[in-house]
């Protein structure tokens, strides 16, 4: 039996086209909230910038955030791992050397950071929706507390060279342009079971929706992991249940299909 249900947001809840949560998942999650299925956010993106949910934020009961690396319910914190102050050193100082930018997520708010931001505002802005990122705030700010993810604009070629020198980090790429990095044992999966723990819920009892490389570590643990219509090969891959796009209907279809809600 499925109690709770599992969204990432960009590409799964949210059209990349419209930039909003289809009118057929927004019946289906308030279907399934009156039946007593308890919903839960699970992104990449920092509490700061999840803008494009209001259609159904009313029906969440917790959330997922920065890939896994800080969770919480209400005003609760389920789990908080910061990356290591060494890495986000390194991090900071090869994207400054190397002349990419990159977001700097932490608990003192979110910057930018590093040369050549006019790539961060046109695929947050134009592709992702994102309109009210900071770009005069001091990195600085943010950096002197806990940074709990990094998004660095580099090409997968240099990731790989990258994360040979931040031994406590883990990379998770979502989009060809950019990957998230946070704390090694901070991922959307880690997030599910400290959730369930939280809720005192069995992982049998869960259902996890992704399309990205950054939700596969989700997918493979809940109880059943369903990919987006839209998802890469390697997420359809590790899911139970491949469903149509966010844009056909496949949140709903995938909630009819497991018998969660009626059609």
């Amino acid at each position: 039996m499925i109690r709770s249900l599992f969204f990432d947001i960009d590409g799964t809840l949210c059209s990349l086209k419209t930039h909003e949560i289809p009118e057929s998942a927004v019946r289906a999650i308030t279907e399934a909230k009156a039946r007593g299925v308890k919903i839960f956010i699970s992104t990449g993106r920092p509490i700061q910038i999840i803008n494009n949910i209001g259609t159904i934020e009313h029906l969440v009961d917790g959330y997922i955030t920065t890939n896994g690396a800080y969770c919480f319910v209400g005003d609760t914190a389920v789990c908080c791992m910061p990356i290591p102050a060494a890495d986000v050193r390194t991090l900071t100082a090869d994207a400054m050397a190397e002349g990419y930018p990159c977001i700097v997520a932490g608990d003192k708010g979110i910057a930018v950071y590093g040369k050549a931001r006019e790539t961060v505002d046109r695929i947050f802005r134009g592709e992702l929706n994102v309109s009210d990122l900071d770009f005069e705030r001091p990195a600085g700010e943010v950096l002197c507390g806990n940074v709990l993810q990094v998004t660095s604009f580099c090409s997968s070629e240099h990731e790989q060279k990258l994360m040979e020198r931040v031994g406590h980090c883990v990379s998770a790429r979502w989009h060809p342009a950019f990957t998230d990095i946070t704390a090694d044992g901070a991922d959307k999966g880690k997030g599910l079971a400290a959730m369930a723990r939280h809720f005192g819920l069995d992982i049998s009892e869960t259902m996890a929706f992704g399309d990205g490389g950054n939700d596969i570590s989700i997918i493979r643990r809940a109880g059943t992991g369903v990919a987006m219509g839209n998802a890469g090969d390697n997420v359809k891959a590790a899911a139970d249940y491949v469903t149509t796009s966010v844009d056909d209907d496949g949140v709903m279809n995938a909630l009819v299909h497991f018998g969660v809600i009626d059609k």
